[in-house]
């Protein structure tokens, strides 16, 4: 499925739609360039969820956790992991597989690793339709 966006507003409430619908065990993986508004629908999805903190990303701490209204929720930003074995010695098991939901960024370098049954959602500009344009694929 492709959905436009045409504003960081868009992308936000795509994210939220999205948190809203999310269920105990899910595991989402969000690709794009750097800049590309990952973080605006990270935001968007953890308010879906029910989160009430800030949410920012977690470049430097790997995994940030955040209570939900029904779930708790975990996200990731593997940008920085060098090895698998990083991600080990955190306990990635236990947020993949636990019940809480998990929303990883740069997920496409731990792609060993990764569940079976996963979300995948890229956001990608397009600059011939505007600077704000995102096109978000999710499959």
């Amino acid at each position: 499925m492709k959905i436009d966006s045409f504003s960081a507003e868009d992308t936000f409430n795509i994210g939220f739609r999205m948190g809203q619908k999310a269920k105990s065990g899910d595991v989402y993986c969000l690709s794009g360039d750097l800049g590309v508004g990952k973080t605006v629908f990270t935001q968007g999805f953890a308010k879906g969820l029910g989160v009430e903190d800030i949410v920012n990303s977690p470049t430097f701490t790997i995994v940030q956790e955040y209570e939900g209204a029904n779930y708790p929720f975990y996200h990731f930003d593997v940008y920085r992991i060098s090895s698998v074995e990083e991600m080990e010695e955190i306990g990635y098991e236990e947020y993949f597989y636990g019940n809480g939901v998990c929303l990883i960024e740069w997920a496409e370098l731990i792609q060993e690793i990764l569940p079976e049954n996963i979300v995948s959602i890229v956001i990608k500009k397009d600059l011939s339709k505007g600077f704000d344009y995102r096109c978000i694929t999710i499959e």
